[in-house]
């Protein structure tokens, strides 16, 4: 369950507030995408989206590539490789067959996801590092 602040940030992201760059529904896209602040997608996406910001998928995206963001909110559908340098979150309805790698993962009930995840261990120091 989503505490009152995620879900309030993750509704206000959905919703459109502080978005720098939107690529609409009726929108296809082939290619690099590289954006900074806050990116919404509904369209189509046939490539690479990178960033060091936050991306949000709405339900109607349709995305099939690679996505290097900082923070990710999904709920549309991907195919490819997700790697998120902070969070990802999956909300409902989103469909995603992915190789994902982030730090923090939530994923809502009602969404489809296949695939794998890998999260790299945090607090781990360099001199741990060695020692193993």
């Amino acid at each position: 369950m989503l505490s009152d602040s995620n879900s309030s940030r993750t509704q206000a992201g959905l919703s459109g507030k502080n978005i720098t760059a939107f690529l609409g529904k009726e929108t296809y896209f082939k290619g690099v995408i590289q954006f900074e602040g806050t990116m919404r997608i509904d369209g189509k996406v046939d490539g690479e989206i990178i960033s060091n910001h936050t991306l949000i998928i709405g339900e109607t995206a349709q995305i099939e590539g690679a996505v290097k963001v900082r923070t990710v909110v999904c709920g549309g559908q991907v195919t490819g490789d997700i790697e998120s340098g902070d969070s990802l979150h999956l909300v409902k309805p989103s469909k995603v067959k992915a190789r994902i790698q982030t730090k923090s993962l939530l994923i809502e009930e009602g969404v489809i996801f296949n695939g794998q995840c890998e999260m790299p261990e945090s607090g781990v120091g360099e001199a741990e590092k060695t020692k193993k």
